[in-house]
């Protein structure tokens, strides 16, 4: 068994004082859940696992808070024995910034529970349901040879698992989490199963696509459990003595992975991928040291093991960035020397083009971390270092705990393995601005140098020549809308949280009233960059449910724009007052002030934090920012003026 995958060597190991730092915590003040965290991002056995699950627990019980961890409640439906796994999930959540509560109903009770509408899952008001169905659940049927009888299976299959959907979302209004099938080890046709119709392997094969397809368009969220299990290999995977004895879907040497991967999923749901990838240059994006063996001495050519070798962490880094993931790069360098090979080595595939901000300075890595965070607007919680240099790796992850750092083997072959199979940019849906992301961040770069030449921030703004554009929510834009919504902390006043079909439901309820917004400027496109969501409160009165922005346009005036835009609408539709609620979290302090920028009155506060505000619309009278504004989908054609 490959022991990347079952001992997770992405993540250092545990402390030696594992245990007693558990004892500790049940005996120490205040909120728990940087420490919980840290422990967890440490490779666990079960055993550690288990353990970290009950102090979590006993923290719970206790009342003492798990901040800044995220609730959310995972109900698990499963044929298999699951009670193993229960544990490990709350304590692997952890590493993914995730406070886990799993609902657990009987053993083998899938379809009892997913369509009893006061079944346990149910009642629980679970955030997301978890299929976690193993391949014996299903109703197969071999039929050799028979392509409409095997299409027939798998249609029935598909109908199966479509009604399980749809009593839970009937009856609790969860998000389902549909994991593909592991096919077993053993064939009966050797490698013809594959392309024969109606062998387990082809009936396995077909539902695993039409459930791929099933789910791409549902809102819902797809675990490819069969992708990991051939990357451990099936025979690996299944052990059919577990299976027999205890009815364990796979090995157990393999629930820290399982594990892992579910709550990586789950975190992806919350937002909490990360976004920026930043490179250490000298023996991780080429070989040798360009300081010292000269741009002829360093590793890169084809046809040499160990250069093709960091070719393969920049291939990697270069797809990453075709998918959105920003590159950056933090250097212990001379700036001149370390932009060198990105400019003259002909083998070098990444270029300074594809690099958002470029750090190669005498700094620590820390510091130019904390720099690059700041020039792109972004947390240090969006960040991964990737750094051959143990003592660098141990230095960020001591001052910057909140960035990403997977520890890497000593081979450089296994370098791009190692940063992917640690899953942290994992995506629970892709949205075409997805592709353009990088390239947002990048000209946020550019717009920050910008802003160093021109003198005063009103002659920034009008240089840069913004159009906003507003439209109420579609179904075009409603990936990239659930996708904010579920990601967005910073610029976020209630922090609420939305799936597919709830954004779908205001939608086209007439009575909400929606707002998405773009922004563009001399750099180019910078996408959908903020969500409004209003509710109707008291009468004649607007409640703002949601409103977020990216962090990427802080400082621009774009709140000052929106509140223009529903100002207008809320006359239109005869609303005298806006209403809104700011929930603290440990994350959006940035907007605290927001209404009160804004020219709301407060009514009152709360010790939590809390604060309630109101604007009587036919007072307003909000600032507002040099751009073209258009607002079209409203009437029959687009509103444009210059303000």
């Amino acid at each position: 068994m490959n022991p990347l995958y079952a001992e997770l060597q992405w993540l250092p190991r545990a402390p030696g004082d594992f245990p007693a730092r558990l004892k500790a915590l049940a005996n120490s003040a205040g909120s728990h859940g940087r420490e919980l965290q840290e422990l967890a991002l440490c490779s666990l056995d079960l055993n550690q696992l288990t353990k970290l699950a009950k102090a979590i627990g006993k923290l719970q019980s206790d009342g003492k808070s798990l901040a800044p961890l995220t609730p959310f409640r995972l109900a698990v439906l499963s044929n298999s024995t699951i009670d193993f796994l229960v544990p490990a999930l709350v304590a692997t959540a952890a590493r993914h910034g995730i406070a886990l509560e799993v609902i657990q109903p009987s053993y083998d009770q899938v379809a009892q529970e997913a369509l009893t509408p006061d079944s346990k899952v149910n009642r629980s008001n679970p955030d997301a349901v978890l299929l976690a169905l193993d391949y014996r659940a299903l109703p197969l049927k071999l039929s050799l040879g028979d392509a409409e009888a095997s299409y027939a299976t798998v249609l029935g299959v598909m109908g199966y698992l479509q009604a399980l959907r749809d009593g839970i979302k009937a009856n609790s209004n969860a998000v389902c989490i549909f994991q593909t099938f592991a096919p077993p080890a053993e064939t009966l046709f050797g490698s013809l199963d594959r392309a024969l119709p109606g062998t387990l392997r082809n009936l396995i094969d077909g539902i695993n696509r039409e459930l791929a397809e099933y789910v791409s368009g549902s809102g819902d969220v797809l675990l490819d459990i069969a992708g990991l299990a051939e990357t451990v290999g099936l025979a690996d995977w299944h052990n059919t003595q577990l299976w027999n004895m205890g009815k364990f879907a796979f090995s157990d040497e393999l629930i820290p992975l399982y594990a892992d991967h579910v709550a990586r999923t789950v975190a992806a749901i919350r937002g909490k991928s990360r976004k920026v990838l930043i490179l250490d240059l000298d023996n991780t994006v080429w070989g040798g040291v360009i300081g010292d063996d000269g741009l002829e001495g360093i590793q890169l050519a084809q046809g040499d093991a160990r250069g093709e070798a960091h070719l393969g962490v920049q291939r990697l880094a270069l797809d990453l960035r075709k998918r959105g993931v920003v590159l950056a790069v933090s250097s212990k360098n001379t700036d001149e020397v370390a932009r060198e090979p990105f400019e003259k080595h002909p083998e070098m595939l990444l270029k300074l083009d594809h690099i958002a901000v470029f750090q190669a300075n005498w700094n620590d890595k820390a510091t130019n971390i904390q720099a690059i965070a700041t020039e792109l607007s972004l947390g240090l919680d969006a960040m991964v270092f990737l750094d051959d240099n143990p003592v660098e790796r141990g230095l960020v992850r001591r001052l910057l705990p909140q960035v990403a750092v997977p520890e890497l083997p000593e081979e450089p072959a296994y370098y791009a393995r190692t940063l992917a199979a640690a899953g942290y940019f994992e995506a629970v849906a892709f949205a075409n601005e997805d592709l353009k992301r990088a390239g947002f961040y990048q000209d946020n770069a550019k717009r920050a140098s910008l802003q160093k030449q021109v003198g005063g921030v009103d002659a920034y703004l009008a240089s840069l020549d913004m159009t906003i554009t507003f439209q109420p929510f579609d179904a075009t834009g409603r990936a990239r809308i659930v996708q904010l919504i579920n990601k967005s902390n910073q610029y976020n006043l209630t922090t609420r949280r939305y799936t597919d079909p709830e954004v779908a439901h205001a939608e086209s309820d007439p009575e909400v009233f929606t707002l998405q917004v773009r922004l563009a400027d001399i750099f180019g496109d910078n996408g959908m960059i903020s969500v409004i969501v209003c509710r109707p409160g008291e009468p004649g009165a607007w409640e703002i449910d949601t409103w977020l922005m990216s962090c990427r346009v802080l400082g621009r005036k774009v709140e000052h724009m929106v509140l223009h835009e529903i100002l207008k609408h809320a006359r239109s539709a005869g609303i005298v007052k806006l209403a809104g609620t700011y929930k603290p979290t440990e994350r959006n302090q940035l907007v605290v002030d927001h209404y009160a920028r804004l020219g709301f009155n407060k009514l009152h506060g709360e010790e939590s934090g809390l604060t309630r505000w109101e604007l009587l619309v036919e007072d307003a009278q909000p600032e507002s920012a040099p751009m073209r504004v258009v607002s079209q989908g409203f009437s029959s054609r687009p509103e444009e003026s210059l303000v």
